[in-house]
């Protein structure tokens, strides 16, 4: 198994632009480090593991057979690094951790097992789809899932032996990874199989929660993890829940989709998740296009098809798309693209006919192959994103921050050459303690405040929601038993009350948010205030930055399967067991609500809770730090100044002042 050395670098620009400025910004650092003293390195140092820690994710899903394992090997410049067979069986999340640093923790793997809790859960309930079989009252199918459980434990009890329970709840480190050492713990192969048993394929993957591969890619301009995700179509729904746990972590998604069968029935749970995304964050890409036999005709027919389905799914139907291969990709990776299948090679030169612009002919044919993936185009978009989002960000906080100790840096040079009649009388620096104690306590209270008066309106509008969903829903269900009777099985779309929450989830976040945002500001206000009274005209207008207020996690739980989203099977089954109109309404109300109360609990506590947690936590480390800086300086100008300082010539103090000023452009350019 051995990684491209070369992978092409068409579509990198936008990454290219963002590493270049995280590079001025890790120098302008450095710089800063070193003309300040102790602490302020101390604080630089931190800010400079953060970006060296920056790893921007993406998330790619779909159904099982999209091409999901082949695009991120193509991606990452292997052609056979994941196994893109995957059992149903497994439910396994895989990261690859791409890096272009040489450091000692590239090309190593980490495994770890579901928790014995997980696997109770699983055992006990069947999963996620046992659960609602069971709160529907279908016993048949509650049955089929645990016999299939058991076979399923009995399976992996075979294969691990006495180890299997010790085993729950564990990881697994090695520092190294290979083939077999992948398929060992994601590719569950065949118990039957004496090859495969034989060679140890799969003997973790029935416990294996999520992977991690960590590997050098030089030709990347930053870090950036793809995390490749199982196919949603499961028997238990596990693949689901790690699905949107998944979704969760990252930033960025990519739904990837076969051209053959795109937008199947499958896909539909899917474009649930992804619609709680903004459209910005999703790219679809369909893959497999080297298997249309007229891709040039089909696939304006395609695009055009998945912009309707979403659209009436309420998917996120500006999401871009792009088409592409990630077989002819592969074939440029094993520079191996005179070997490709007949049928292959045929479509490969009709969507060139077509895709391949003015010019593009004098390419190499390598080139011109990898450009036909749809790789670059891939890069571009997904680069592209990045910068202007999470990179964008990383960019303004770091910078942010360091602004606020540059200031102070400035001002503790004015202190040194104007200490002598240059500073108001009687600098007190317990009085400076005792003012920002009380701009803390001031406005984390009025925060606090705050934001629990928009909490109390949220929960009050989103149970409104609830009620009113399962009133319309219950009067619905009684009007079809009065016109049809019980024959006719009834179904309800829950897709209006996904709307609802989500609507009152995204005025929460917005509200919280602004109401952050106005209290760091008001913050900083108050202590450029108290700057300027401390220290008079050394200040000359100093200006602190508030930082950022804390994103708002996008609520992918809003995506989960409900009862209501089967039109048969379990649903089928739920019907016809109940009987009597007033039995029909008593069990839907008291099901659905059931159903959807873990939904509201998320929604309303852990997301909630969340961001009013990590508000008040920004605007504390904010004044702390202010209060350091702060107490430092009046120490400073109390104590006299330091005698380095103080020892300097004037062309030694000037050339410090065009270093920090020039740092501080530096800063100003990547806060912008």
């Amino acid at each position: 198994m051995e990684r491209r050395p070369n992978l092409p670098r068409a579509g990198f620009d936008a990454l290219d632009a963002l590493a270049a400025d995280l590079a001025k910004l890790d120098t302008a650092l450095t710089d800063l480090a070193a003309q300040g003293d102790e602490a302020i390195g101390r604080s630089v140092a931190r800010m400079r593991q953060d970006l060296m820690a920056f790893e921007p994710s993406v998330t790619l899903l779909g159904q099982v057979k999209a091409g999901k394992t082949a695009l991120v090997n193509a991606m990452a410049g292997w052609t056979d690094l994941l196994p893109s067979d995957v059992n149903p069986w497994t439910s396994v999340v895989t990261s690859l951790h791409l890096t272009p640093h040489a450091h000692e923790q590239t090309h190593r793997a980490a495994f770890r097992f579901f928790g014995a809790d997980e696997w109770d859960r699983l055992m006990q309930k069947g999963g996620r789809l046992g659960e609602m079989a069971d709160r529907v009252g279908a016993a048949g199918e509650v049955q089929k899932i645990r016999e299939q459980i058991e076979a399923m434990r009995e399976k992996s009890r075979a294969r691990l032996g006495k180890k299997f329970e010790l085993l729950l709840g564990q990881s697994h480190d090695y520092g190294y990874f290979d083939k077999n050492l992948i398929e060992r713990y994601i590719c569950l192969g065949d118990l039957f199989d004496e090859e495969a048993q034989s060679t140890d394929q799969g003997r973790f993957a029935d416990i294996t929660k999520s992977a991690d591969l960590y590997l050098r890619a030089p030709e990347f301009p930053v870090p950036l993890c793809l995390r490749d995700t199982p196919g949603v179509n499961d028997t238990f729904m596990m693949r689901e829940q790690v699905t949107i746990q998944a979704i969760r972590n990252s930033r960025l998604c990519v739904m990837v989709l076969s051209a053959h069968q795109a937008l199947s029935s499958v896909d539909m749970a899917v474009i649930r998740l992804i619609s709680n995304l903004d459209a910005r964050d999703v790219i679809i890409f369909v893959n497999r296009i080297d298997e249309l036999s007229d891709p040039a005709a089909q696939i304006d027919e395609i695009r055009q098809s998945i912009r309707e389905t979403l659209r009436a799914q309420n998917g996120p139907d500006e999401a871009e798309i792009l088409f592409g291969s990630a077989y002819w990709g592969a074939k440029v990776l094993a520079n191996d693209i005179e070997t490709m299948t007949e049928d292959s090679a045929e479509a490969l030169l009709n969507w060139a006919a077509k895709a391949i612009p003015p010019g593009g002919e004098d390419q190499s044919p390598a080139q011109m192959v990898w450009d036909l993936s749809g790789l670059p185009a891939l890069f571009r978009a997904i680069g592209t994103r990045i910068a202007s989002g999470a990179g964008r960000e990383v960019l303004t906080k770091t910078a942010r921050n360091a602004m606020n100790l540059a200031n102070s840096l400035t001002v503790s040079e004015a202190i040194t050459v104007s200490a002598q009649g240059g500073l108001p009388d009687g600098i007190d620096p317990h009085a400076i303690r005792t003012a920002l104690d009380a701009i803390a306590d001031r406005h984390l209270t009025a925060l606090k405040k705050d934001l629990s008066g928009i909490v109390a309106s949220y929960h009050a509008r989103s149970d409104r929601a609830h009620g009113n969903f399962l009133d319309r829903a219950t009067y619905s269900l009684i009007k079809h038993l009065e016109t049809h009777g019980e024959a006719p099985i009834w179904s309800y779309d829950p897709t209006g009350l996904r709307m609802l929450l989500r609507s009152a989830y995204t005025v929460f976040g917005t509200q919280s948010r602004n109401a952050a945002q106005r209290r760091y500001d008001a913050a900083a206000t108050e202590i450029a205030a108290l700057y300027a009274a401390s220290f008079g005209g050394v200040v000359n207008g100093l200006g602190i930055e508030a930082p950022a207020p804390p994103d708002l996690a996008a609520p992918v739980v809003l995506g989960q399967t409900i009862a209501l989203d089967f039109k048969d099977g379990w649903w089928a089954s739920w019907w016809r067991r109940t009987r009597g109109y007033k039995a029909f309404a008593e069990s839907f109300r008291a099901m659905i609500k059931a159903e959807t109360d873990c939904i509201l609990a998320e929604l309303k506590y852990d997301h909630a809770d969340r961001l009013q947690v990590s508000a008040l936590k920004t605007l504390d480390g904010f004044l702390q730090e202010q209060r350091a800086l702060l107490t430092d300086l009046a120490n400073k100008a109390t104590d006299g100044t330091d005698a380095v300082d103080a020892a300097l010539s004037i062309d030694e103090q000037a050339h410090r002042k065009r270093a920090l000023e020039d740092t501080m452009r530096t800063l100003s350019h990547c806060a912008a």
